[in-house]
C-alpha cells in the first residue's frame, strides 16, 4: 500500500519574544497546542488509498508435513481397465481411459466425483499431466459428489497458465488464495499432488513441496462436503495413481 510522505512536518519557529505582553500564558498555551497538533499529524497512521479490492489473497505455503506419511490406504485407482468404474460418476461422457491413465478434455467443469466418501483427516495423492500449454490441472475436494464448487477448488497453471488457487465454494470468488504467478504447468510433465486435512488447513503439496494451504476457520465437513473429483475445464490432461488414506484421529 502506498504510504504518505516520510518528509517530516516543518518544525514550528517563534520570533525572539523582546516584549513582556509576548510571554503572556495565553500565548504560550496557544503555541504549545499548535506544536502539539503538528506532531500528532506527522504521526498519523497510513490511511489506505481508495480503490478497487483486490480480488484474492495470496497464500503462503504451509511447511507443516503432518500427514505425507502414514494412515490407512482406502482407496485405490491406477485407471488399468477400460473406462471409469462404478465407483465414480459425471455427466460428461468424456472421461476416459487411455494407455492406462485417465483421460479428459472439455468437460467444462462437469467433474468425475468419487464416490467412495472421504475420512475426517485424510491424504488423497494423484498424479496429474497437462497435455498442453494452457496447463490447467485441477481438482475438487470435500464437495457433494455431484455439484461444482460444492467444496474446495484447485488449480494448477488455470486461467491459460496464469493462475493457482485453492478456492472455496468460488473459484472466481474475493477469498480464494493465489500462488505464486511465476510457477507455471509444465507441459507433459507428470506431477505428484498431494492434499491433506488433518485441522482447520487444506494443505497441497506438489512433487511432495508445500504448494498452498488454505486456512478455514468455518471448514467445509459433514454431508455435502464428503467427496473428491477430478475437474476439466477445456484443455486436455491426464490423471493416474490415484489413493486415499484415513489419517485417523488428530
Amino acid at each position: 500500500m502506498p504510504t504518505p510522505s516520510s518528509t517530516p512536518s516543518p518544525l514550528l519557529t517563534s520570533p525572539r519574544l523582546t516584549s513582556p505582553r509576548l510571554t503572556t500564558p495565553r500565548l504560550t498555551t496557544a503555541l504549545l497546542a499548535t506544536l502539539m497538533l503538528a506532531i500528532a499529524c506527522d504521526q498519523a497512521p497510513d490511511i489506505p488509498q481508495s480503490g478497487q479490492a483486490p480480488a484474492a489473497t495470496t497464500a503462503s505455503a504451509d511447511d507443516d508435513t503432518t500427514g505425507l506419511r502414514g494412515g490407512q490406504l482406502i482407496y485405490k485407482d491406477t485407471f488399468d481397465g477400460s473406462a471409469p468404474g462404478e465407483s465414480w460418476q459425471s455427466g460428461y461422457g468424456g472421461w476416459k481411459i487411455e494407455e492406462g491413465r485417465l483421460r479428459i478434455a472439455g468437460a467444462k467443469n462437469d467433474a468425475l466425483w468419487l464416490q467412495t466418501p472421504l475420512p475426517e483427516n485424510f491424504r488423497v495423492s494423484f498424479e496429474a499431466t497437462a497435455l498442453s500449454e494452457v496447463g490447467d490441472l485441477k481438482f475438487e475436494i470435500l464437495g457433494d459428489g455431484q455439484t461444482h464448487e460444492s467444496g474446495y477448488i484447485g488449480i494448477f497453471g488455470g486461467w491459460n497458465n496464469s493462475l493457482n488457487i485453492i478456492a472455496r465454494l468460488d473459484e472466481h470468488g474475493d477469498d480464494r488464495l493465489v500462488g505464486a504467478r511465476g510457477q507455471k504447468v509444465e507441459p507433459e510433465r507428470t506431477y505428484t499432488f498431494t492434499i491433506v486435512r488433518t485441522d482447520k488447513r487444506l494443505r497441497w503439496f506438489v512433487d511432495g513441496k508445500p504448494f498452498l494451504t488454505y486456512a478455514d476457520e468455518a471448514p467445509l465437513q459433514g454431508e455435502g462436503h464428503r467427496y473428491f473429483a477430478f475437474n476439466n475445464w477445456q484443455a486436455p490432461a491426464a490423471f493416474d495413481n490415484l489413493e486415499i488414506y484415513d489419517l485417523g484421529a488428530h
